[in-house]
């Protein structure tokens, strides 16, 4: 067992740390969400900042980052299909529509909106890429399944999409 000191009153402020809303714990509409999914929503949350100083905002004035699912892998310590499924707790097409995620193609990362879980609207805004279609998330994994357990079942899994 390792000894670690206490906290002394000058060195109270030096950590810098991920905020995870309470709300998201005391809401009955979030009590679907696993705790891992309400921690990567903190996590998404904290990087808006850093978006905002880099001037990521849309030509609707709307913040996106960008997170990798391998920068989250190594944050989390979690498998890619752990993170995965994270995200798909998380996102407006599989899941409770805290986050929306845009893939911009040719292997680039995918641009996240993180929503603002106090505030709600009634129609949901239809984003466009570039090329002016409009994003709807990828139809082949509407019937992902999401596993329940912390590990995998034995046997194969489904064959589907590298997107999935």
């Amino acid at each position: 067992m390792a000894d670690f000191e206490y906290f002394r009153a000058e060195e109270s402020d030096q950590f810098s740390f991920f905020r995870i809303p309470k709300a998201l714990f005391t809401e009955k509409e979030f009590a679907s969400l696993s705790t891992d999914a309400k921690l990567l929503y903190g996590i998404l949350l904290d990087r808006i900042s850093l978006s905002k100083k880099n001037g990521w905002i849309d030509s609707d004035g709307y913040v996106y980052i960008i997170y990798t699912i391998a920068e989250l892998q190594e944050l989390l310590r979690m498998s890619h299909t752990t993170v995965t499924k994270l995200l798909y707790e998380l996102d407006s097409v599989h899941g409770i529509g805290l986050i929306e995620r845009y893939r911009q193609g040719n292997n680039r990362p995918s641009v996240i909106y993180v929503k603002n879980f106090v505030k709600r609207i009634r129609g949901k805004p239809v984003r466009y890429f570039a090329s002016g279609t409009p994003e709807t998330g990828n139809p082949d994994c509407k019937e992902l399944e999401i596993r329940i357990a912390r590990n995998w079942k034995s046997g194969t899994q489904k064959n589907r999409s590298p997107d999935c």
